[in-house]
């Protein structure tokens, strides 16, 4: 007997879709596609996500119903195709096309005050009229959000160029997003590697950033898998390593820089911030303690032939502004103030300073053995 077009809807009639129970020709999830060649039928369903979790039962429901109501003949098995309503995300090298330059903050160690820095680098940055992004990428402590004073919102879903994307958070002119949106606060962080990878993944690749000239990266501290991960996705322009002046940090600093300019990585480092460089009280702001021991990071960027782009005091003023949420470079004319001012000027010069010397970085190959 002939195949004919008609035929094959009317068999796909009997198909419900799972999630609606509405028949998928209704549903209009048979796309208009329909080749007949003698007994082999193919055609595409149309999905509206691009992960929709039913449609792997859809298909064999389809090839199922078309071999029962149409024709048992019929050579259907692993000729239906499956199409996204949902635009795929971009391939990597096209994942941030708005952005100048992806900026990675680390520290060998935690407790040295990376996203500290980060936070206050990002706002003294934006103060200057820069356009600035930062993502939290410290899953095992996110957090930027209680920095920014942001931690009960959560990024809402727009569409956009035909995907559902993210629209980070905005505030004190940083757009932001931070795993911590997703987790409850009291809760401790369990991430296997590939389910915080699969994340991060999503906070870069199906978010708007939009246009960008600075996009700095919260990374956690140490060297994990994460690290790996954000060098495998995005072209990192260059990293700040955050130090504090002791011999135990400073140790920990050398593995976060070999870390980024190991032969694989190649990420050039753009400089050191010295945190905690000395505690100045606030009723004696001519008075420096050197608490850590002095000027430890500053040799260790002499000794390693890498610009010291800031050395930030110890002032109480630092922690109240994190933990309210309001970060201390928004007061331009305190001592912390001028010191990330400092640090967002010399940040600037650095990265341009890189991008007339050296090629752009490319995103790290995944080895496959």
């Amino acid at each position: 007997m002939a195949i004919y077009p008609q035929l094959i809807i009317d068999a796909l009639k009997n198909v419900r879709y799972p999630g609606t129970g509405q028949d998928i020709v209704s549903a209009g999830m048979v796309a208009d596609d329909i080749r007949i060649d003698g007994m082999k039928v193919s055609f595409s369903l149309v999905t509206e996500k691009t992960n929709d979790p039913f449609i792997k039962s859809v298909v064999k429901m389809a090839e199922q119903a078309i071999l029962t109501y149409a024709d048992a003949h019929i050579d259907i098995k692993g000729n239906i195709s499956v199409k996204s309503k949902q635009a795929p995300r971009p391939a990597l090298s096209q994942l941030l096309p708005g952005v100048s330059n992806i900026i990675a903050v680390a520290s060998g160690k935690g407790g040295v005050g990376k996203s500290t820095v980060c936070t206050n680098l990002a706002v003294a940055l934006a103060q200057k009229g820069y356009r600035v992004g930062l993502l939290d990428a410290d899953i095992f402590g996110p957090s930027v959000p209680k920095m920014f004073g942001v931690e009960e919102e959560g990024p809402v879903m727009e569409h956009v160029d035909g995907r559902d994307m993210m629209m980070p958070i905005e505030n004190h002119g940083v757009k932001m997003l931070s795993i911590g949106f997703f987790v409850n606060k009291s809760d401790a962080v369990v991430w296997r590697g590939a389910m915080a990878s699969n994340a991060l993944k999503q906070l870069i690749g199906d978010a708007h950033w939009g246009e960008l000239d600075y996009f700095l990266i919260d990374f956690p501290p140490g060297t994990s898998d994460i690290h790996l991960t954000l060098v495998q996705t995005l072209p990192i322009t260059g990293a700040v390593i955050v130090s504090t002046p002791q011999e135990v940090a400073l140790a920990d600093a050398r593995k976060g820089i070999s870390m980024f300019t190991g032969d694989k990585v190649n990420v050039p480092i753009l400089g050191l911030v010295e945190n905690m460089a000395w505690f100045t009280p606030a009723e004696l702001p001519e008075n420096r303690y050197y608490i850590f021991g002095k000027d430890g990071c500053k040799k260790l960027a002499e000794e390693q032939g890498y610009a010291l782009l800031g050395q930030i005091p110890i002032v109480q003023s630092i922690r109240e502004g994190g933990d309210d949420g309001r970060p201390v470079a928004l007061n331009a004319d305190s001592i912390t103030g001028m010191a990330f001012a400092a640090l967002a000027d010399n940040l600037v010069e650095a990265v341009d300073k890189r991008n007339r010397e050296l090629p752009g970085t490319k995103i790290v190959e995944v080895q496959t053995h």
